[in-house]
């Protein structure tokens, strides 16, 4: 009997089905992450070939943008050897699904009031508890300084709003170069300016109760508004605070969890954790 090695050809393209088959199908996770992933990356794709007949680019844009976030976890994972927990995974991915698809094209900004201000507070929870694994991690395998619970509690904070400012100078950007509206408008009928003041002496002048205001273009167009229509500063303060919420409830929750060391703690779905991959040993195989 002739015995002989498969090739090392054989071996390199059964390790890169491995891994492809890992990234995208993510088998070691639960059926409802599963299935929830694929639902929502159809339903993602359906709303792109949507909005490319109807010729809405910018829509298009949007979708391409949920897909690829769409693939970040299974990046981090693979990148930072980390495994989401189950829910915190579903979680993401609804709130990618909610803010860019439900939010965006399907204007649930301006139907349900409090749409954003769910989704930035849960936006500063979630980043806080990938923050904060970040950070644990690093410091149990530590041998030269070991890190109080505050001290991990305000890292995870601090990263939270770290990347809830970064998005918040995404959406301006996305405002003032492509023109869109992702910091939502918003109507008041007071405003405070020093730029009235003719004295010029710095003192702020009040207007209240404001009926109207009227817009006249160059081409001499007149456009009548109900109010005074604040473009994007009122609803970037609103996300900045709700988000700092979130990170709060999350930091607080995160230093009882190091301090106690509590292993029931619901506040342990949200903690993404090291693990330890097993190094495959390249199995012989023969052929007669």
């Amino acid at each position: 009997m002739l015995k002989g090695k498969i090739s090392k050809e054989k071996v390199k393209d059964d390790t890169m089905i491995e891994k492809f088959r890992d990234f995208f199908y993510r088998d070691k996770k639960s059926k409802r992450l599963f299935a929830i992933f694929w639902i929502l990356r159809a339903l993602v794709l359906y709303a792109a070939i949507r909005e490319i007949a109807m010729g809405n680019y910018t829509n298009t844009f949007f979708c391409l943008v949920s897909l690829v976030l769409f693939t970040l976890p299974a990046i981090i994972e693979d990148t930072f050897n980390i495994e989401f927990p189950t829910i915190m995974e579903i979680l993401i991915y609804l709130f990618i699904y909610s803010a860019w698809i439900l939010g965006e094209l399907n204007n649930f900004y301006e139907l349900f009031p409090y749409w954003d201000t769910i989704l930035h507070t849960i936006n500063g929870f979630l980043c806080a508890g990938l923050g904060f694994s970040f950070i644990d991690i690093l410091n149990k395998k530590s041998r030269k300084f070991n890190l109080s619970p505050l001290y991990l509690a305000l890292a995870a904070f601090s990263f939270s709003m770290t990347i809830c400012v970064m998005w918040e100078f995404f959406e301006f950007t996305m405002d003032r170069v492509f023109l869109t509206d992702m910091q939502k408008d918003e109507m008041v009928e007071r405003i405070s300016t020093v730029y009235l003041d003719k004295t010029k002496s710095n003192k702020p002048v009040r207007i209240e109760d404001i009926q109207k205001t009227i817009i006249v273009t160059k081409s001499g167009k007149e456009i009548i508004i109900d109010g005074y229509l604040d473009v994007g500063l009122y609803d970037t303060i609103e996300d900045l605070f709700v988000s700092f919420v979130g990170a709060t409830i999350f930091s607080v929750f995160g230093f009882l969890y190091v301090y106690n060391r509590d292993e029931k703690s619901f506040i342990k779905n949200f903690i993404p954790k090291k693990i330890r991959r097993k190094r495959k040993k390249k199995k012989k195989a023969y052929v007669n």
